[in-house]
């Protein structure tokens, strides 16, 4: 199994790009995929510089309906015609940031390659995607500046267009899930639900990231309590992107081993 974070916020190696963004390119034992595809075409130029054949790609799963995760699917599809391209069809939704549109590019849906689904589904003995992520315990602070259009009305963002990535290899179970919107909490409550016990490893960003000044005392507490839950699991933990420095801070206090930065261009495993 390989796992590369190839794109990321945040720069792993010197001759790879780092945007607000993320990619994870992983090869298993019958397939090579990508979940995520940043936000611009650094997705290309990265896996360029790393040896990473992009027109092998036999599957691509985007995590949910944002642009900093689908940015480069356009960019990718002129390389490779073939892979599937699986997300939620709430995905397809505008989204937005305030009055920011931060939904995908429309264009992503006239791919004949897109195949959008409405729940669970299990791809292979390998792969199982997995959304109805519905608890709301240690809710990411972040999301109550986030919208989406149902039926011609902007209303706030459920984030039923997350799905989240399971992938079985070698006897472990990784998790993947870009943003964890819902929660990594509820997330991996649901996952519980599915396979019975906490995944092995877990690759997400945690959407803690302030942008505008530190953190209010309510944020720090969701910050800690879900570190403080997550250091309890047998789980590893590699994190970036929407978690934002000060946040991953925090918890590597907490969870120290149990959780490892990412970075773009670096080799997870």
């Amino acid at each position: 199994m390989r796992i590369v974070a190839l794109v990321e916020n945040t720069c792993g190696h010197e001759d790879c790009i780092a945007e607000h963004g993320l990619s994870i390119y992983i090869e298993t034992e019958n397939h090579k995929l990508l979940l995520d595809t940043g936000q611009t075409d650094a997705v290309v130029k990265n896996a360029e510089v790393l040896g990473i054949d992009l027109s092998a790609v036999d599957t691509v799963v985007l995590s949910h309906g944002h642009y900093d995760h689908s940015g480069g699917i356009l960019s990718f599809s002129q390389i490779n015609h073939s892979a599937q391209i699986i997300m939620q069809k709430s995905a397809a939704e505008p989204h937005y940031n305030g009055e920011r549109y931060i939904g995908i590019d429309t264009d992503i849906l006239k791919l004949p390659n897109i195949q959008l689904i409405d729940g669970d589904m299990e791809l292979d003995d390998e792969l199982f995607l997995f959304s109805g992520i519905t608890g709301r315990r240690c809710y990411p602070q972040g999301n109550k500046k986030l919208s989406c259009i149902k039926n011609g009305e902007k209303v706030c963002d459920d984030f039923c267009h997350e799905q989240c990535l399971v992938i079985k290899q070698n006897g472990k179970r990784w998790l993947l899930s870009g943003c964890s919107h819902n929660g990594i909490l509820n997330i991996i409550d649901r996952y519980r639900e599915i396979f019975g016990n906490a995944p092995d490893y877990v690759i997400t960003g945690f959407h803690m990231m302030k942008k505008d000044g530190e953190h209010t005392e309510a944020e720090k507490t969701v910050i800690i309590q879900t570190a403080q839950e997550l250091s309890q699991l047998d789980t590893v933990f590699y994190s970036g992107h929407c978690t934002g420095i000060p946040a991953f801070e925090m918890m590597k206090d907490i969870m120290r081993d149990k959780l490892i930065a990412l970075h773009s261009g670096e080799e997870i495993l």
